[in-house]
């Protein structure tokens, strides 16, 4: 096989191409597309000299962002990890509108950083300003990078990471393995809801207090004809937990009744 025949993506090859890899237009599209083919079938060094090349040619080209972007993710899967760095401020710097983009070399950037802390003083500060990112998200990683090297600068965005769901358990033991303790708690934690059963005609009430993480196991304490009520107000079991989040503890989030039994669901 001639080795500078590429094989068709696997999007292309299925027929499944959208319009944004359709055939080239121009000879600045046609350097686009061979260095996301490059991109495609992984390789980074000689797809990021391209984007270099398509950067170097057309800076005001339509597609500019999106190859300074992945110039730098192409030199972080090269595991040029301060060229990639640099190429992701670059980017920041440049196109400060790609939000979605934007998010993605925040992240992407500090854990380059996080790799190189070690041997690269430059990469450690900026895992610092990283702690001063608008983003909560990025603040947390960054304070996660810099907890490996026990770095009392991270506890404060550390502590404030364990409101989050997603980041409390690495923040928990983060906290730990320096021999902080935690302060706070995840959002989910301390809080559950209590599921009420009163069947008619029985005397006694039958209550089960359920971890928030597990709302939407409530459908399971109702009837057929309970879902349907419930599908009537339009309360869904799937936004349980955001909703019981949002609600101050003691609020009763709905009361269902099928005649034969009446089930109440609270936060507490």
């Amino acid at each position: 096989m001639n080795p500078r025949v590429l094989a068709l993506p696997p999007l292309l090859a299925a027929g499944l191409a959208p319009a944004a890899l359709a055939a080239p237009q121009g000879a600045a599209d046609a350097l686009f597309q061979r260095a996301r083919d490059l991109r495609f079938a992984q390789h980074w060094y000689d797809a990021a000299a391209l984007y270099r090349q398509y950067l170097a040619d057309y800076p005001k080209a339509p597609r500019a962002p999106d190859a300074a972007f992945w110039l730098a993710s192409c030199l972080e899967q090269d595991q040029r990890w301060d060229e990639a760095a640099a190429a992701y401020t670059t980017f920041l710097d440049r196109y400060p509108d790609q939000s979605l983009l934007g998010r993605e070399a925040r992240l992407d950037r500090v854990r380059c950083w996080g790799i190189r802390q070690w041997d690269n003083p430059a990469a450690q500060a900026g895992l610092v300003a990283a702690l001063s990112d608008p983003m909560a998200e990025v603040r947390t990683a960054a304070a996660l990078q810099l907890a490996r090297r026990k770095d009392p600068r991270a506890i404060p965005d550390l502590q404030a990471g364990l409101q989050s769901d997603a980041s409390f358990d690495a923040c928990r033991l983060a906290l730990l393995s320096m021999g902080v303790q935690p302060q706070a708690a995840s959002p989910t934690q301390g809080r559950f809801l209590v599921v009420r059963v009163h069947e008619k005609g029985k005397k006694d009430t039958v209550t089960m207090r359920i971890a928030l993480g597990l709302a939407r196991a409530v459908s399971g304490y109702l009837s057929d004809a309970q879902l349907k009520e419930a599908h009537a107000k339009g309360i869904r079991m799937d936004q349980l937990m955001d909703r019981a989040l949002a609600a101050p503890k003691g609020t009763e989030l709905f009361s269902l009744d099928d005649g034969k039994s009446t089930v109440t669901v609270k936060v507490e």
